[in-house]
């Protein structure tokens, strides 16, 4: 059964194995982190400083079993309420069976219900076509792009957003 667990800081480890090569991991965590490998307490400390922002990281797990992670953060929005997810990893021994879009639809799902969110956002690299393809499939739809500065290299990211059906 799947579900969304409070991020615990042994799951930086989990998230951190998940990673193969600094390119997977600059799609993953942008320019967050100055370097690659980062740490587990790289990742416990950057959290450490923005949930006090309201940032929620979370672990999708089937039954206990984490295969997942990403982190939802309600930002300011008077007109709509948005909240933002990132950091989106899925075990990479699972990837392309469906688990990304499972655990997607289970955070919009809270998202709406528990957050009361009527649009929710993320961005994707161009160049992470699997993630941007997962994210359509899950109900997320392009509306406009941003340039980021990833090392000497310029990548596109996708802006893409979801509406709640209430």
């Amino acid at each position: 059964m799947f579900s969304l667990k409070e991020y615990m800081e042994k799951d930086a480890k989990i998230i951190l194995s998940w990673i193969t090569d600094e390119r997977s991991f600059r799609q993953w965590s942008a320019d967050k982190y100055k370097d690659y490998p980062a740490k587990p307490e790289d990742v416990n400390a950057f959290y450490e400083e923005i949930t006090p922002n309201g940032a929620m990281p979370f672990m999708f797990c089937d039954d206990d079993k984490p295969i997942g992670h990403l982190i939802m953060r309600p930002l300011c929005d008077e007109a709509v309420k948005t909240v933002r997810f990132g950091f989106i990893i899925v075990d990479s021994s699972i990837r392309g069976k469906g688990y990304g879009k499972a655990m997607l639809l289970e955070a919009l799902s809270f998202a709406f219900s528990n957050l009361s969110a009527k649009r929710v956002t993320l961005g994707v690299f161009e160049n992470n076509p699997k993630a941007l393809k997962c994210y359509e499939s899950a109900g997320f739809k392009q509306w406009g792009e941003t340039v980021c500065r990833i090392g000497e290299e310029d990548w596109i990211c996708f802006e893409m957003e979801c509406f709640s059906a209430l």
